[in-house]
């Protein structure tokens, strides 16, 4: 069973889920079903949410335990925050009875830097959730680190994100070709192209790279800025692209299955992320021979960690983004394509998938003291009554620290390595 708040999450599982078909397993997906989901043999819909502090994920929890229970999974991999907020409770029993249950953290919420409210609401639970994890996957160094640290899942593993497609995404070799395909879509050889690949949203930050453009395309008037994605952000990049008169410097493409080659006709792949766990869309524009210009953050970090890949500037600052986009035009960046596609052979879907096989089907857990049988008390713990109490208490805290500090505090969760990060990023 793979899980996730979010159908469209899927497209990151299809390698695991064609892989475990192949295999003869039988494989299901449960999620808030407002897509089809592929390479499974039944999906199950359930109304989870994205949001903490919705009522939606404590009604979700009775009926994926009931099928949880009921089918009898051997593996259960779970993703997304709140999807693995409830699936790890739901699935308790199940793991009594020999269920691997395995949580692939996409990038905490808690990271350095991160608003306190982050550590006060998203640490505690991630903290008292790792006790029901048996596989706990990280995907960037930082926060295998911390999970090293703080978290109690019974083993803790960093793999080099889900897998990137490199059959489908590869550098153009030939300038021509390049030429043709930008014809084919309505570009000139001689327009500079940028490309963002992302939902529309604020931790994706889209909007810094909107007022870049408006700056820079004074004196570059060929300058393009394609957005790729969907989001609730949409109408609002939409009304500031019209109020910088950018509608001919930037487009919103929505959701493409073309993004390959629409890499491909592109000079630079940029980010704006405020936060990111490993983004695929970054070693995809690498493993198409682009040049990356992204903000600075963990999951950018452990990516581009030469001038041969990209450069990092920090986070919303203008001057330096101007800076380093000129030194990239200015130079031979176009020539290295190659040398950026090698760099992402380690973080190839082949390399995921075997990556994970030890972690689906090894023994080594069996190996290790089984808290269940051998009587310990886990605490704290929250039963159905509990989550809802405290999910409501956190509703109505309207986002201040101080309550919601207090709520965590009356729930009895540890929040000692909460304190201590904490301190650090208020400073």
């Amino acid at each position: 069973l793979f899980t996730s708040h979010t159908a469209n999450f899927q497209k990151f599982n299809h390698p695991f889920m064609k892989w475990f078909k192949q295999q003869g397993y039988e494989v299901h997906y449960a999620s808030m079903g407002e897509e089809w989901v592929l390479h499974c043999d039944k999906h199950h819909t359930i109304c989870f949410s994205r949001s903490p502090f919705s009522i939606d994920n404590i009604k979700a929890y009775k009926p994926l335990k009931k099928i949880i229970d009921t089918e009898d999974y051997e593996i259960i991999h779970t993703h997304t925050p709140m999807g693995s907020v409830v699936t790890r409770l739901a699935a308790r029993k199940a793991r009594k009875n020999g269920t691997k249950v395995i949580y692939t953290a996409h990038g905490f919420h808690f990271y350095k830097g991160a608003p306190p409210q982050n550590w006060a609401i998203y640490y505690p639970i991630e903290k008292l959730l790792s006790r029901y994890t048996d596989v706990l996957i990280t995907i960037n160094t930082e926060d295998y680190d911390l999970a090293k640290k703080s978290m109690k899942a019974r083993q803790i593993v960093k793999i080099n994100g889900v897998g990137v497609d490199l059959k489908k995404f590869k550098p153009i070799v030939n300038s021509s070709k390049k030429i043709e395909l930008r014809k084919q879509y309505g570009y000139s050889p001689d327009d500079l192209i940028l490309i963002c690949v992302a939902e529309l949203n604020g931790n994706k930050n889209q909007e810094f790279l909107i007022k870049c453009i408006k700056d820079l395309s004074s004196k570059h008037p060929n300058i393009k800025l394609l957005l790729c994605g969907e989001g609730g952000f949409r109408e609002k990049y939409l009304q500031l692209i019209n109020e910088y008169k950018l509608e001919n410097n930037i487009q919103l493409l929505g959701y493409r299955k073309d993004i390959a080659k629409l890499m491909q006709l592109s000079d630079i792949g940029v980010s704006a992320s405020l936060r990111e766990g490993l983004p695929l869309n970054v070693l995809e524009e690498l493993a198409t021979g682009l040049p990356v210009l992204a903000s600075s953050n963990r999951g950018h970090k452990d990516i581009v960690s030469s001038i041969e890949l990209g450069y990092l500037y920090t986070t919303n600052n203008k001057k330096e983004f101007f800076d380093i986009f000129y030194k990239m035009i200015n130079s031979n960046y176009t020539e290295l394509n190659q040398i950026r596609n090698k760099a992402t052979h380690k973080y190839s879907i082949a390399k995921a998938i075997s990556s994970l096989q030890p972690i689906y089907f090894s023994n080594k857990l069996n190996e290790t003291e089984d808290v269940y049988s051998s009587g310990q008390t886990l605490k704290p713990t929250l039963n159905l009554q509990d989550q809802a109490a405290f999910f409501s208490n956190l509703q109505n805290s309207q986002g201040s620290i101080r309550r919601i500090r207090r709520i965590v505090k009356e729930q009895n969760i540890d929040g000692g390595a909460y304190s201590d990060d904490q301190s650090q990023t208020t400073k």
